[in-house]
């Protein structure tokens, strides 16, 4: 899709759609979103703002971590939505809710597996993911 067929969204407008508060907020987002899939266009998300609203969705709104990922998982499906990186695979790992490191940390994994040859961490839990090396101190 080309740049001019695509708007990015921060933090504020996702949550604005996926929690429907404030409401004039909530309604103009919808009228935005609205207003660009009749024009043909798309609202695009990267990773960052996808990591903001899960914690958002947790620590503000009191969202169930599995009910936060699940929603951010329909939320990327849909057809006006184009993430931007490599987020939706994450959030397709079985048991996401329940695993250790959890999706943050996932994510910023994924995200370096796709760009550099692994990742550092100090992290215990680390040693799960592939191409990641925890120090010995």
């Amino acid at each position: 899709m080309k740049a001019g067929k695509i708007m990015g969204v921060d933090t504020s407008f996702v949550l604005r759609l996926l929690v429907g508060e404030p409401k004039d907020q909530a309604a103009a987002a919808l009228e935005e979103l609205d207003r660009l899939v009749t024009d043909g266009k798309k609202i695009a998300i990267s990773d960052l703002v996808i990591a903001e609203t899960y914690f958002a969705l947790q620590h503000h709104y009191e969202v169930p971590k599995k009910e936060a990922l699940d929603t951010l998982n329909e939320f990327l499906a849909a057809p006006e939505v184009k993430p931007l990186g490599v987020a939706s695979a994450v959030l397709a790992e079985p048991n996401l809710s329940k695993v250790n490191p959890g999706f943050v940390d996932r994510l910023i994994h994924a995200d370096y597996i796709s760009r550099t040859a692994g990742m550092l961490s100090f992290e215990k839990a680390a040693r799960k993911l592939a191409s990641t090396k925890v120090p010995h101190w």
